[in-house]
């Protein structure tokens, strides 16, 4: 069974024995350090679920992280406080939860490439179907799992604890607990389950991510030794990303008008109590604006499914603790929360993520991804090629071209590839092909 005190602990991945030089916790220092960083601020050109830049205002990668954040501190702070109801002083840094989430919810989507999860999809089919089959022959089984199923989670990870060129040791030298906050799937590709498919980290960083779990105490899953259980601060992280863009993304459709006044409006209200129907109901009476009605009720809805997503993790603490808890906490609401949340994904899928806006921007972002690969792949294992010393060129020092092995020039390719953002993405890609020239 895992302990609080050895999952909460302020040690640092390459700093493991410095001390804290201001007054800010160490959680809150790992929060700063994230927000202040370049790929960061890069998810603010990153497609979240519509496409970007457009006449109405709808979130990006940046924006979701931060009201992701937002809600993962709510959601800490009130199992902090539930917590200490049971463990008084036992447990040192446990009012540090809210923080700790709420730098991990920071980092959850810096791994993702350009154009949302069709930027994944691209990169895993050019290896599994592609130009990049060639390759495979080449690299060992674990190797080959690790580029056909490319996950953006592994990839969060591998960007905040890998020593790019040039870079220090431990990457961005976060503390272990948000480390650890962050792997939803704690184990390897080879590991993963064969229709998901996702899992937490490379063969580059798995030895980083053992060292972190043993220090923490983190147990293997008694189910399957090959896998770690989570972290039990990764279901909060969890949590509050599942809460934002199940609400957020009905909002966002609601100003495209994807969904319709009443559609939006009946679904939100499927959420709440009758007390809170009541309390919409008088607002709506003095608030005569739809969109500030509309965003009533969201904030209605989220406060609701943070109470209850609190909740449910207390009670069921001692089996995360233990490693037998196998779902998430939005999956374990009770009702009518868990019939309402049910309906909202239905309907997402339905109308929001197959809608025509959305399917478009995903399968230009297919085409650019891929063919961007392409090119940088051909560069970087025909150096001596004229035009690859050109592209080459292009390719930024800190990213491993040179490797001395097929799998290190591969990850520099997709390290170069998935830091991009949509707009660079796209702007090389008409470069590439001659669409876009400096004038002469």
């Amino acid at each position: 069974m895992m302990n609080w005190n050895d999952l909460l602990t302020t040690r640092r991945l390459g700093m493991e024995h410095s001390e804290k030089h201001d007054g800010r916790s160490e959680f809150q220092r790992d929060f700063d350090r994230l927000i202040f960083s370049a790929p960061f601020r890069r998810l603010q050109n990153k497609t979240q679920v519509f496409p970007l830049p457009g006449s109405v205002f709808v979130h990006n990668r940046l924006t979701h992280s931060l009201e992701v954040s937002c809600v993962g501190r709510s959601i800490g702070d009130l199992v902090a406080h539930l917590l200490q109801k049971k463990y008084e002083n036992e447990v040192t840094y446990l009012p540090e939860i809210g923080a700790v989430v709420a730098a991990a919810c920071l980092a959850h989507d810096m791994g993702n490439p350009p154009f949302g999860h069709s930027g994944e999809n691209a990169i895993a089919t050019y290896f599994s179907e592609g130009g990049g089959r060639e390759f495979l022959s080449q690299l060992s089984e674990a190797e080959c799992c690790d580029i056909v199923q490319f996950e953006g989670n592994a990839n969060a990870f591998r960007l905040l604890t890998h020593p790019f060129n040039g870079r220090r040791n431990g990457g961005f030298v976060l503390t272990y607990t948000t480390l650890a906050a962050i792997v939803k799937y704690p184990y390897e590709a080879q590991y993963a389950d064969k229709k998901k498919t996702k899992f937490g980290f490379f063969q580059t960083e798995k030895t980083i991510y053992s060292k972190i779990a043993d220090t923490l105490g983190i147990i293997r899953n008694p189910a399957n030794a090959n896998r770690y259980v989570r972290h039990p601060l990764v279901y909060l992280v969890e949590a509050a990303d599942d809460i934002c863009y199940q609400i957020m993304d009905i909002e966002d459709a609601f100003k495209l008008k994807i969904l319709s006044y009443e559609e939006t409006v009946e679904l939100l209200l499927s959420f709440l109590s009758d007390k809170r129907k009541q309390r919409a109901i008088d607002t709506f009476g003095m608030v005569k604006d739809v969109n500030e009605q509309i965003a009533y009720l969201r904030s209605s809805v989220m406060g609701a499914l943070i109470d209850a997503c609190a909740s449910v993790f207390v009670d069921n603490e001692e089996r995360i603790l233990t490693g037998t808890f196998d779902k998430s906490l939005v999956g374990s609401l009770p009702q009518p929360l868990r019939d309402a949340y049910s309906r909202a994904a239905d309907l997402s899928v339905n109308k929001i993520y197959r809608s025509q806006i959305v399917l478009d921007v995903e399968l230009a972002g297919y085409r650019i991804i891929s063919e961007l690969i392409d090119v940088l792949m051909s560069a970087v294992f025909n150096p001596q090629k004229a035009y690859s010393k050109q592209i080459l060129n292009r390719i930024p020092s800190q990213y491993d071209v040179s490797s001395d092995t097929i799998y290190g020039k591969i990850q520099a390719v997709l390290d170069y590839v998935s830091g991009m953002t949509d707009v660079y993405a796209l702007d090389l890609y008409r470069k590439l092909n001659g669409m876009s020239l400096p004038a002469l």
